[in-house]
């Protein structure tokens, strides 16, 4: 930009929002749609769901009872949701709040962008945010201050940019396999990805719905590559969580874990930041040599 520091901040600012904005619109419209064909849907009684092959019947642990609330949705899907009105219930709650979460996540992150924005253009922020951990830490302000950035940018990474990837790889599975209100179980997967649950909760009832609808050769086909997307966060999380870390993956991962039980979207970053910084205490604190050993008659050591 020609050394215009305003314009570089803008520009940042607004490729940002951009890149968080428009994916939250399409999601949120393409959720929006699928639940209002799920309400028509059903309020018309054209909603209606295939019967199952026999061949789930003979499934492992879970055959006979899936075949059993297959085959009752498909003859009579009212009388289905009648009587399994309070897990869905229990469900539907679950999934408002989870979106009710993603959307205040969303606004935290626009809100941090323009903070960030004003920061950029702000002379000597840095070394203010830097000064003010030397103020609180001494000399390891510096330190701590590198610790507080790095694992930001780590979590950043590799917990909410390893979730876009999975929710990005299993949605575009499940757009070109036809699997329907494909917005929803897009969502639902980011979400799961974001709290460190197993997307595969999703996904394997998914490919059950495949091998139902569409050949064997295709069900098999989707069926692995959706496998393998929901299980990608095994191969992307240790790379982009730990990359650059300034302490080990478990440690981040366990702040990140208990940051989001007690602050939600924020803890997230509060919590690995905390014991991060809270590690690298006790590691200097048990590396600390600045008692000098002694011999038996209580004379110090001369080194």
């Amino acid at each position: 930009m020609g050394g215009r520091l305003k314009m570089a901040a803008l520009v940042l600012v607004l490729t940002g929002l951009i890149i968080i904005l428009i994916p939250a619109w399409l999601f949120l419209d393409s959720i929006v749609e699928g639940a209002k064909q799920l309400k028509a849907g059903f309020e018309a009684g054209t909603l209606t769901i295939p019967p199952p092959s026999e061949g789930v019947r003979s499934w492992p642990l879970i055959g006979k009872p899936l075949y059993d609330l297959w085959n009752g949705a498909s003859v009579s899907l009212e009388q289905t949701v009648a009587q399994h009105k309070e897990q869905i219930m229990g469900f539907g709650t679950t999934l408002i709040k989870g979106i009710l979460s993603t959307g205040s996540a969303v606004l935290q992150m626009v809100v941090s962008l323009v903070i960030a924005g004003f920061l950029l253009v702000t002379p000597g922020a840095g070394e203010a945010i830097r000064k003010f951990f030397r103020k609180i830490s001494g000399e390891r302000g510096d330190e701590f201050a590198d610790v507080t950035y790095k694992t930001i940018g780590n979590v950043v990474k590799g917990i909410l940019g390893v979730a876009f990837i999975q929710a990005f790889l299993v949605g575009i599975g499940f757009l070109l396999a036809g699997v329907p209100y494909t917005g929803i179980w897009t969502l639902l997967v980011f979400l799961l990805a974001v709290l460190q649950i197993p997307p595969p909760l999703v996904v394997i009832p998914v490919i059950i719905y495949l091998f139902s609808h569409l050949g064997t050769l295709p069900a098999i086909l989707w069926s692995v590559y959706l496998a393998a997307a929901s299980i990608s966060d095994n191969v992307l999380k240790p790379i982009l969580l730990g990359k650059g870390a300034p302490v080990p993956m478990l440690v981040i991962f366990l702040g990140v874990i208990g940051g989001f039980m007690l602050s939600g979207f924020i803890g997230l970053f509060t919590g690995a930041i905390v014991v991060s910084i809270g590690y690298r205490l006790l590691v200097a604190w048990i590396n600390d040599n600045t008692a000098k050993p002694t011999n038996q008659e209580n004379v110090p050591v001369q080194e």
